[in-house]
């Protein structure tokens, strides 16, 4: 791989890809237990168009981050998962590169999107169009919903679709169940980027950056946090008793708000405990998502 291609691989910081990756996945699982047939051309389909949009979503992010200064400020970052690429900082890319590399990216994914629109019609637009604009409301004027404490439910939102999407695909129909899992990958999403926006509260205050986080303060966030997480499972326990899982469905619900417990601490703490917070929480997602799926397929 040559050392451009390398670079442009780490603009699109791919260790956060089991963000978008994790809802395709729980999305098709459930609508298969919602009577559909894996069709593994549409499963592939919604994947690499999620990916890539997320791809030109972070690299999007990059360049609005550093529009309006809050990278620039962000000296004490825990790479690779606070304070964005760096590779603007660093000089190895320009802001105009990152532009245009985001906008590559949004325009493959958004041509996936409209691929998927031929196969199975409008309803496929709608989605991409609306994940499309949700990235780009989030990082750049004039929406800049990250900076106006809207960007955790944008992120709720857009992370969230890919799951009745998804399911809609395999089956053809919406269902409720295929709802209320979006809901809790969508509240995992959202405590992810709590988590990780806790570190860069100074630099984002700085730099006028009004997260959630900073309007809340360093000591009141964690309660965020856990408030989240505990919908998150709230909504996994609802989700078994409306769709008659087995019993072992309850176990991961208890399990991932024990971890986010022990989380939500260290996160007003030094920098490695912050570390150790945001790998706990990437578990939870990560993991969490591999019970939903099965759960859908027991």
């Amino acid at each position: 791989m040559s050392d451009l291609a390398r670079t442009l691989f780490q603009a699109t910081r791919p260790l956060s890809f089991h963000a978008s990756a994790v809802p395709v996945a729980v999305g098709t699982a459930w609508g298969i237990h919602g009577g559909g047939n894996f069709h593994p051309a549409l499963f592939l389909l919604a994947l690499s168009c999620a990916v890539c949009l997320h791809a030109g979503g972070n690299v999007v992010n990059d360049v609005g981050d550093e529009i309006n200064g809050a990278d620039r400020l962000n000296h004490v970052h825990i790479q690779p998962f606070t304070g964005g690429s760096r590779l603007i900082q660093n000089g190895r890319l320009s802001v105009r590169s990152m532009a245009v590399w985001g906008a590559i990216l949004m325009t493959v994914g958004g041509g996936l999107g409209g691929i998927l629109t031929m196969v199975k019609g409008p309803v496929a637009l709608m989605f991409a169009l609306v994940c499309f604009v949700l990235a780009l409301a989030y990082s750049l004027p004039p929406m800049t919903l990250a900076a106006r404490g809207l960007g955790e439910g944008t992120v709720a939102i857009a992370f969230g679709l890919p799951v009745p999407f998804a399911a809609w695909l395999q089956s053809g129909h919406f269902t409720l169940e295929a709802l209320v899992a979006a809901a809790i990958v969508g509240c995992w999403t959202a405590a992810m980027l709590i988590c990780t926006e806790i570190p860069d509260i100074r630099p984002d205050a700085a730099a006028g950056k009004r997260t959630l986080v900073v309007r809340l303060g360093i000591k009141r966030a964690p309660s965020l946090y856990l408030g989240v997480q505990a919908t998150a499972s709230a909504l996994q326990l609802g989700l078994g008793w409306l769709s008659d899982l087995p019993a072992w469905a309850t176990l991961p619900p208890v399990i991932t708000m024990l971890v986010a417990l022990a989380a939500a601490p260290m996160m007003m703490r030094d920098r490695p405990s912050q570390l150790s917070a945001i790998r706990l929480t990437l578990g939870i997602h990560i993991t969490g998502g591999l019970m939903l799926i099965l759960a859908a397929l027991s």
